[in-house]
């Protein structure tokens, strides 16, 4: 009598993780309209490096939120999501363009990340969130030239959960270092470096610069590998694509959870590093989030 082998259960476990993936991708992160394809046009942020004149540079707390544009009418994400806060929360914001981060506090990423998406703002989880901001995008001035109109038209509005980001000038490389582990002890993600002679321009280059204690970067997620042994049906590990298409594996920095439920094929997560090979490939790279507001 022939008898019908059991199907196993680890193939019905992959089943699944690729069917949650697949439904989760379904649903944005955020509100989508007929410009949701257009990314805000924000200034980005080279890795800091040696060489540098620390003396021409303004530095500030990196804040670990998610960075929001707002247009003079509509708040959006980098991507160019519109993120839909409580009328009262942008109350009396002016008709230019600032550029920031909304901020749920030191460690409050993801509470950051859970606001802004919703699409029915909730009151009670926005009076903890904060706009940092911390450049004027439509000034055709330089950043020297930008800051006493920021911190005057921040003023103007009047609102404290609207503040302008506090920048600093460092006497030296040794004293930036001091900043960055006072910051990075307290809970900070790190600094960010401006360059006092530089306009505003959409791109990223050495006028705006970011500087931690770890390297972190972003790709996107192309595929996911099965895992071996102990992690035998769920996420091995992911596969991903640098934005210059080069692509490698991360293994490592997964809980449990996301090992079960991993980050969906074709959004975006943040990796932490060690240096990079001569190829380009990061070393050691450890998984850290999944990047909802790109």
């Amino acid at each position: 009598m022939h008898t019908e082998k059991p199907f196993p259960i680890r193939i019905v476990r992959l089943f699944l993780i690729a069917l949650i993936a697949s439904c989760c991708m379904q649903e944005p992160a955020f509100a989508l309209d007929d410009n949701a394809s257009r990314r805000a046009p924000v200034m980005l942020a080279n890795v800091y490096h040696a060489g540098i004149d620390l003396q021409a540079y303004w530095v500030s707390e990196k804040y670990d939120g998610i960075r929001a544009y707002w247009d003079g009418k509509t708040l959006r994400t980098r991507g160019g999501e519109t993120i839909v806060p409580p009328a009262w929360f942008v109350a009396g914001w002016p008709e230019t363009a600032l550029d920031g981060e909304l901020w749920a506090g030191r460690g409050g990423f993801s509470d950051a990340v859970s606001t802004a998406r919703r699409q029915v703002p909730d009151d009670i989880a926005w009076r903890k969130m904060r706009f940092m901001v911390f450049d004027l995008p439509a000034h055709k001035g330089t950043f020297d030239q930008r800051l006493p109109i920021l911190k005057t038209t921040i003023a103007a509005i009047g609102l404290p959960w609207v503040q302008s980001v506090k920048q600093n000038r460092m006497s030296d490389h040794r004293s930036l270092q001091k900043m960055l582990r006072t910051v990075t002890k307290e809970g900070g993600e790190g600094l960010m470096l401006h360059r006092g002679a530089s306009y505003y321009r959409a791109e990223r280059n050495d006028d705006l610069l970011k500087l931690k204690l770890h390297d972190d970067a972003e790709a996107r997620v192309i595929g996911h590998i099965a895992g071996k042994g102990k992690y035998a049906g769920q996420l091995g590990a992911l596969l991903v694509e640098m934005p210059g298409g080069q692509r490698f594996k991360i293994g490592s920095g997964f809980s449990d959870a996301q090992r079960a439920y991993p980050p969906s094929v074709g959004c975006s997560v943040t990796y932490r590093f060690r240096g990079v090979h001569e190829s380009g490939i990061p070393r050691f790279a450890s998984f850290l989030r999944v990047r909802e507001d790109q």
